[in-house]
């Protein structure tokens, strides 16, 4: 089973952008996923069972292993329930308020931040301790430049981005590798949502972008899965841009 999606007249395959071969990659290896229920997290959960993986799906929500990545006990049982990892990936986040700063909620501030960053780091340190020797952390374009009217969701992503950098030379010289994906704009409930409160912005998000559209879950699961591979076995503390061309500008 393979996803693919029109592009411009050319048809764009999860199979062929994935590298995959009859020879599955993730085959014996055990992979963790946070905000596996859907999004990013839920196409990259997909995307590693297809290729192999036995995969634990992590979730708040949905049918996936409940558990809330901002509270250290539930994270702490979570990692004693699930044992050895090979893999894992970070993708458990949310969006948070839409305000300039003078106007941006503390509240709103502070729950951005846990999700976003101390989850991350939560889990980081247990998933490090179960041995995955392969770590993907979602991050965001906004973790790479500034985004007006979202000083919560642009500093947790920026935190992302140094946790990933910092961990990545500490494990180093095991040979363990963790590194994160910077995805722009990408059709989530995410998105939604945002385009709920503010219609309009879906025309200025794909005026922005060199490739005047938004990107596919599939689109940036394939890249998490390049990286978590051992084809990617010298790379290490990068924050890959998968952008359609965005920072470049």
């Amino acid at each position: 089973m393979s996803a693919s999606l029109e592009r411009g007249g050319a048809r764009w395959s999860y199979a062929a952008a994935a590298g995959r071969s009859p020879v599955r990659r993730f085959e014996g290896r055990r992979a963790l996923v946070t905000g596996a229920a859907q999004g990013i997290g839920r196409a990259v959960a997909d995307a590693l069972a297809r290729e192999g993986a036995d995969v634990v799906r992590v979730d708040v929500q949905g049918d996936a292993e409940r558990c809330d990545v901002t509270d250290e006990a539930q994270v702490e049982a979570l990692f004693r329930r699930v044992g050895r990892l090979d893999l894992a990936v970070n993708a458990a986040g949310v969006e948070g308020a839409i305000a300039k700063l003078p106007e941006a909620p503390v509240d709103d501030f502070d729950r951005v931040l846990d999700v976003n960053l101390r989850g991350v780091f939560l889990c980081l340190r247990g998933e490090l301790a179960a041995g995955a020797r392969s770590i993907v952390n979602v991050a965001s374009v906004a973790g790479l430049t500034g985004w007006r009217g979202a000083a919560a969701y642009s500093a947790s992503k920026h935190g992302v981005v140094g946790l990933t950098r910092t961990a990545a030379l500490e494990v180093a010289r095991t040979g363990a590798r963790v590194n994160a994906v910077c995805p722009g704009v990408t059709r989530t409930a995410m998105y939604e949502r945002m385009l709920a409160r503010n219609p309009a912005l879906a025309e200025r998000t794909v005026a922005a972008n060199p490739a005047r559209r938004v990107a596919e879950v599939e689109e940036v699961a394939a890249p998490v899965l390049w990286l978590l591979s051992d084809e990617a076995s010298f790379v290490n503390g990068v924050a890959l841009p998968v952008d359609g061309g965005l920072t470049a500008q």
